[in-house]
């Protein structure tokens, strides 16, 4: 390749939209298997990517798994098929290391509904409360928390504290209100949410249901309340797809992002799996955020070992202190 070509795409690639043409009888899993060896490099992915390139990753998980598998990886290279704020949260664990994230772009309506500016000034006003913020969240966020928390973990870490120990959770109201209705507590909650999550028809569902008698409806707490209370099961990505898996029943209707089928269908291949329906045109319940990573960029990004997570230290380290602390207390539950 041509050199001024090549830094002209690594300039494009730093903005995070180059879409450069692949031969299209290049073997891309046979290429990425290749660089991961040359480079030592390790690919995280969430449940929520495309199968192409869950069926690559050396790890797939939830944002637990994920955060648990970022801090204790020998890789060089950590290339993270997810949203920003999970590459971010990997630098943070791992500054000595090179983090990629294939698309710049791939961000999170949820992190995006929580400025750092404003969260700190809605936390001024609450001078005697913690921030216990949920894992989805900017760094600037984390690094105004006291602790961070994840969907699997996040009732027991509330649930640890006194019970008269005054708290605001940030920035997702649907899991804060779902925390607060199962521990009795009454966190003050920021007013965010998840695009995906908030946009489950209910009257769909119902319908869904009738059709399907037999089928277990289970639900992200991230869901709506109307959408949990007519949950069987309320649990984390991980804590679905194990239900998925233990319980004897053979039908479910998922009320979450439609990525995480691709893994049920795997450990399940006998089981029936019905992605729960959204009120929108498209009838598709996919995050566009986390589909903006395909498996051509994951090549590319590996390639030439851009678009890179940089940081401030100062925000770095202000970020991790809420992060191990979660680790910390997740160990002692037992969770990992």
């Amino acid at each position: 390749m041509n050199v001024q070509i090549e830094e002209a795409e690594k300039n494009l690639m730093k903005k995070g939209f180059l879409d450069l043409e692949i031969d299209p009888s290049l073997d891309l899993f046979a290429e990425i298997e290749k660089l991961k060896k040359e480079k030592n490099a390790v690919i995280l992915a969430h449940y929520y990517q495309e199968p192409d390139i869950q069926d690559i990753a050396d790890y797939i998980g939830d944002s637990l798994g994920l955060a648990q598998n970022a801090e204790k990886t020998n890789a060089d290279i950590i290339v993270f098929a997810g949203v920003h704020f999970m590459a971010e949260t990997a630098k943070i664990l791992n500054p000595d290391k090179k983090v990629l994230l294939p698309d710049l772009n791939a961000g999170c309506s949820l992190s995006d509904s929580c400025p750092p500016s404003l969260f700190k000034q809605f936390k001024d006003k609450h001078p005697d409360h913690i921030v216990i913020s949920y894992i989805n969240c900017s760094a600037g966020i984390k690094a105004l928390s006291d602790i961070i928390c994840t969907s699997s973990n996040a009732k027991q870490i509330v649930d640890s504290l006194p019970k008269d120990q005054k708290i605001i959770f940030a920035p997702d109201k649907n899991l804060g209100a779902y925390i607060n209705k199962t521990s009795g507590r009454e966190m003050v909650l920021w007013n965010g949410a998840c695009m995906v999550h908030e946009i489950f028809s209910l009257e769909k569902i119902t319908r869904l249901k009738e059709r399907h008698p037999n089928a277990k409806m289970i639900a992200h707490p991230e869901c709506e309340e109307a959408v949990l209370k007519i949950a069987d099961y309320i649990g984390s990505t991980t804590q679905l797809l194990k239900y998925t898996q233990d319980s004897g029943f053979n039908e479910f209707i998922v009320a979450t992002e439609a990525g995480i089928l691709h893994q049920m269908q795997i450990a399940s291949p006998d089981k029936t799996f019905i992605p729960a329906p959204p009120d929108n045109a498209c009838a598709c319940n996919d995050c566009p955020h986390m589909k903006l990573n395909t498996l051509e960029k994951l090549y590319l990004c590996l390639k030439y070992e851009l678009p890179e997570i940089l940081m401030d230290e100062e925000l770095r380290q202000a970020a991790k202190k809420p992060i191990e602390k979660m680790l910390q207390l997740s160990r002692s539950f037992g969770l990992i």
